[in-house]
């Protein structure tokens, strides 16, 4: 029951002895208590007299934002004084999740927090489900860029993050009887208190118009439409530090002028404001569709938006720090500013910093060559050719005039280069230029663009790196040998154990008598020499089980499917693509099902019972992987329904999978699939947070799993599948007709054929496993040939629960061995080997 306080806010009956007061940097739980009172009286978003948990999140997160703006303020003030070089990651997508239970953490206030609740009559694990996660990425490499951030804070690194704070960002994914159904994502709907808008910061972004020729020969963009990109800060808190860097995030807007008043009063509502409808498309939807030339405009202004206004924003800054110096140049830019493109999207940074730099700034082409070059650094994220991005010439004529001018003259004077000076590499100038002129389809190829202008060009595995030298880059490397190198991914201990999963967290930290482990993960193989100790491993099963409950609970609420924590709980959660192939999974859990069936009752009490949990969402425009979701669905309404089998084989499709979800599935999970085609995942983070928590990995010689497997040991990996080596041949011999299928990967095709699992038409799907070449068909992606590996694999995986020692032994050396994967570990190599930027610690 809640009640009004005289001031007028609302509070729950117990909490009178705490009065509204501001206590902005509270520490003792009665002072939180009171600030959290006074966020509701006096920052108020909702009507008077409530104080329901919606109400009392966001006065929670308000309070928790005081301290983070105190020492945001702190951190930029010293920052200011310092002058250090920084670095500014550039990203599409940061994938944040929540935001409480990180902040509070990082604070190390959690359990004041926890305590100032209660007293106000409300739970803190209650209060945390009332936050949205931030719908501003995708997948991995949004999740990426968001453990990067966390790190450099927890580093002391002087860092920001640059992203577009997407109004719907790519959807919420809603599963029906016709399988995955996509509507907008509402994090927005309401407010996010997390961010702090910066009405002082506010750049003019240019879209279209044409180029200007002066008299003394200097170069002009001008005409076209212009929108304002608008400043909003989220702080991201380093651990137990007093650093908090800021993630920056670009609203577009069009100004008052902008709205054509007799327009709207002649009754032409929609032309008198049609830049502001247009400003508003840019930030509204994460990946807009592109099928379109629409389309393609719009992502393109996407990448753009964000490129301009991060770069105006750095140059800005630099000359702020250079005012009232007797005398500085230019090129001192590069030892203060690094900027990081995270993957190709942010290309367009490249052609615009030469541009600000000669058109704004009046520098001449080699100096500003010479700066950008020196400035930007690349880091590749895949060799799937679809993803290496490719924009029409045409379309970038139309919106960036200038740029594909600069563009133009980057790509001639290397063609000229390789004339003076690699004519060994002038057969291949067709394929190493940036511009690929086929007059049926003219490109600009943005990864050759950025390898070319970059100062370091990285991989993010060590087998992906390999394959970027020896194969995608293998040109560029005999001209610039040492511009590659390998950043092997990592994640934050913080957000993917400590705060996660607090009852392995503790567990870990009692046996290793110190908790250094969260910001020294190197730490954790301690746990390898004790890893047999009977009391650890009964300590250990017992977290893993209340997490398995926890997670059941979960997963009754969200699908209202009944799983039985006793049972293995197998999960792979992660986007829909036909290489990550969650299509190998679900024909491998069709294979369980037929076999189960075809067993006695007393032949079925010898399995090992399964619970199959798969997650992720299929990009709205991708057919097949829309088709795979409602396989997974369908298999899983026939399975769990069987009254034969559900005691032994359950498989439930997990709806809407974000970071939120993730934290409840990873800590619960006991095996995990990383099964994508071996040399087609650059790294994979899903797999390292999995084994950081104690789960078993199952897995193809793919991305990151290859140094996973050494870390934690080759037995304690599941391991199946052709080499990235191998898969040239493979489909060679495949095209030849020269394929022999397992007859159990035959069995399973022919009984979803059946119409076992319904009447939809998945003849497309398994089409695209048959044949032998051909788009759409031919088996691209070796499900065929892994299948039977796979099953073998997966056999092996049975026998080894059973003997739950084992299990026990091979969970706690999958934690031990997971030191490595740490982005704090990864990000202190970007800082040294890239950036040329040291710790810069707030005192």
């Amino acid at each position: 029951m809640a009640t009004a306080n005289a001031n007028g806010g609302a509070v729950s009956t117990g909490s009178a002895k705490f009065p509204a007061v501001a206590h902005p940097l509270a520490e003792e739980p009665e002072e939180i208590a009171s600030n959290i009172k006074y966020h509701a009286a006096y920052s108020p978003h909702f009507s008077l007299f409530k104080f329901e948990p919606e109400q009392a999140y966001y006065a929670t997160a308000e309070s928790v934002r005081d301290r983070l703006i105190q020492q945001w303020n702190e951190t930029y003030l010293h920052y200011h004084k310092a002058d250090p070089q920084q670095t500014y990651y550039l990203s599409m997508e940061y994938l944040q999740g929540r935001a409480l239970t990180n902040a509070i953490g990082n604070l190390n206030t959690q359990d004041a927090y926890a305590d100032a609740l209660n007293k106000l009559g409300h739970d803190l694990e209650e209060l945390v489900e009332q936050e949205k996660d931030a719908a501003l990425g995708n997948g991995g490499l949004g999740r990426l860029a968001s453990c990067f951030l966390d790190s450099m804070a927890t580093l002391n690194l002087p860092a920001w993050g640059y992203g577009l704070r997407y109004r719907y960002g790519l959807f919420k994914q809603l599963i029906t009887k016709d399988g995955q159904e996509e509507v907008a994502e509402d994090w927005l709907e309401k407010f996010s208190p997390w961010e702090v808008v910066r009405h002082d910061i506010v750049f003019p972004v240019r879209f279209f118009g044409h180029v200007e020729v002066k008299p003394n020969g200097s170069r002009r963009w001008t005409g076209g439409e212009i929108v304002q990109a608008l400043a909003y800060d989220v702080p991201i808190p380093g651990y137990k530090t007093k650093n908090t860097n800021s993630l920056r995030l670009w609203e577009a807007k069009a100004r008052a002028d902008d709205f054509d008043l007799f327009q709207f009063n002649d009754g032409q509502y929609e032309s008198a404001a049609q830049l502001h409808f247009r400003a508003q498309q840019i930030c509204a939807v994460l990946y807009p569709g592109d099928a379109t030339e629409n389309g393609k405009l719009l992502r393109l202004k996407q990448q753009f938006f964000l490129c301009s206004a991060s770069l105006q924003d750095i140059i800005s800054r630099f000359k702020e720090r250079k005012q009232g110096k007797d005398s500085w140049e230019w090129s001192e830019f590069p030892s203060k500013v690094a900027v990081q493109l995270n993957d190709t999207h942010p290309t367009l940074a490249i052609p615009e910093l030469m541009r600000l730099l000669m058109d704004d700034e009046g520098l001449g082409w080699d100096e500003a060559w010479d700066i950008t070059t020196r400035t930007i650094a690349y880091t590749n994220h895949t060799v799937l050719p679809e993803a290496l991005e490719k924009w029409s010439q045409h379309v970038m004529w139309k919106l960036l005039p200038r740029h594909m001018e600069i563009i133009e003259e980057i790509d001639k004077r290397f063609v000229a280069m390789i004339h003076a000076a690699q004519n060994n590499l002038e057969h291949k100038i067709d394929s190493l230029q940036i511009l690929d002129n086929n007059p049926q389809k003219p490109v600009v190829r943005m990864a050759n663009l950025c390898v070319l202008s970059a100062h370091s060009v990285n991989g993010v595995a060590q087998l992906h790196t390999d394959i970027l030298k020896a194969e995608l880059f293998a040109d560029y490397v005999t001209i610039w040998p040492t511009k590659f190198q390998n950043k092997t991914n990592g994640i934050t201990p913080r957000r993917w154990l400590q705060f996660c999963n607090p009852d392995l967290s503790n567990i870990i930290t009692k046996w290793l008598k110190t908790e250094d482990w969260v910001t020294n993960l190197d730490l954790l193989a301690g746990l390898q020499k004790i890893a047999d100790n009977a009391d650890l491993q009964a300590e250990w099963a017992s977290a893993k089980m209340a997490n398995k409950v926890r997670l059941a609970k979960y997963i009754e609420q969200v699908t209202g499917v009944s799983i039985d924590p006793n049972t293995l709980f197998d999960i792979q959660v992660k986007r829909i693509h036909e290489y990550k192939r969650q299509l190998l999974n679900i024909l491998g859990a069709i294979y369980r099902y037929k076999k189960l069936k075809e067993l006695s009752p007393e032949e079925r009490k010898k399995t090992t019972p399964r619970t199959i949990m798969i997650g992720g969402k299929a990009f709205a425009t991708y057919t097949n992987a829309k088709r795979i979701v409602k396989l997974v669905n369908d298999v899983g309404a026939v399975v769990n329904t069987d009254p034969e089998i559900n005691s032994y084989l359950k498989v439930v499709f997990v709806p809407n999978y974000n970071v939120s979800v993730a934290e409840k599935l990873i800590p619960g999970s006991e095996l995990s699939q990383h099964i994508s085609t071996a040399g087609m995942e650059a790294s994979g983070t899903s797999n390292m947070k999995f084994a950081l928590n104690g789960c078993l990995i199952i897995g193809t010689l793919d991305g990151a799993n290859v140094e996973i497997r050494e870390e934690i040991g080759e037995e304690n990996f599941f391991l199946f599948g052709a080499t990235a080596d191998d898969v040239p041949r493979l489909r060679k011999e495949r095209e030849l007709g020269q394929f022999k299928p397992d007859p159990r990967f035959e069995e399973a095709k022919q009984f979803i054929r059946s119409g076992a699992f319904g009447n939809y038409d998945y003849g497309p799907l398994l089409d695209s496993l048959e044949g032998n070449s051909g788009y759409g068909r031919g088996d691209y992606f070796l499900v065929g040939h892994d299948f039977s590996t796979y099953m073998d694999a997966q056999a092996k995986v049975d026998e080894a629960y059973k003997d739950r020692q084992l299990w026990l032994k091979m969970s706690i050396l999958s934690t031990a061995g997971s030191g490595k994967f740490s982005s704090d570990r990864t990000i202190a190599q970007y800082a040294k080997e890239i950036w040329n930027i040291q710790e810069c610690r707030v005192p």
